[in-house]
């Protein structure tokens, strides 16, 4: 039986905008030697799938430092601590990414994105009904060009790798089951 780990001391290693970097001495229950771990600790996150009346998806394509390529994701972010709720949020970064609205905006489910090194969970929402009402509101780190793309078209488009992000597809397969 897999047993938790004990924790025997903690520390900050850095603090960044995004992410605080701990470093935990951490026990086996198994064998009893210590390890050290690190864990990156962050706000949780949201990403919300846009559809509008015609059953298109609204998407964006951005630059992502991590691969050094531009992808094509859903829109989403950090949950600020100026939010009320991860729902907020969701309005929230589907309005500054997209410009697009809507009234309808429901969870559909949450994940961690990566238990092993991250301490979060991703909050995924489905906005329905949505309509271009603002101009986009970019962060500085953000230079984000907004897609339609005909909801049909998006298995394929994840079969041939157009679409590789982890939490979008996540939230593609979490839309499928809410659907049926």
């Amino acid at each position: 039986m897999v047993r938790p780990w004990k924790k025997k001391s903690s520390e900050y290693v850095c603090r960044y905008p995004v992410f605080d970097l701990r470093s935990d001495l951490m026990e086996s229950p198994r064998t009893g030697d210590d390890l050290q771990v690190f864990v990156l600790e962050t706000r949780d996150w949201v990403i919300v799938i846009p559809i509008t009346p015609q059953g298109e998806i609204v998407m964006v394509r951005q630059y992502r430092f991590g691969m050094e390529e531009v992808t094509l994701e859903i829109p989403g972010g950090l949950i600020d601590r100026a939010d009320l709720s991860p729902i907020d949020a969701a309005r929230r970064e589907l309005k500054e990414e997209t410009g697009y609205h809507s009234d309808k905006v429901r969870c559909i489910g949450s994940c961690h994105p990566n238990p092993a090194i991250l301490n979060n969970t991703c909050h995924i929402f489905c906005a329905e009904n949505v309509e271009l009402k603002y101009p986009q509101n970019l962060d500085a780190g953000e230079d984000i060009q907004v897609v339609l793309i005909p909801g049909d078209k998006i298995p394929s488009m994840i079969q041939n790798g157009t679409i590789r992000h982890a939490l979008v597809l996540n939230a593609f397969y979490l839309l499928d089951l809410d659907l049926k």
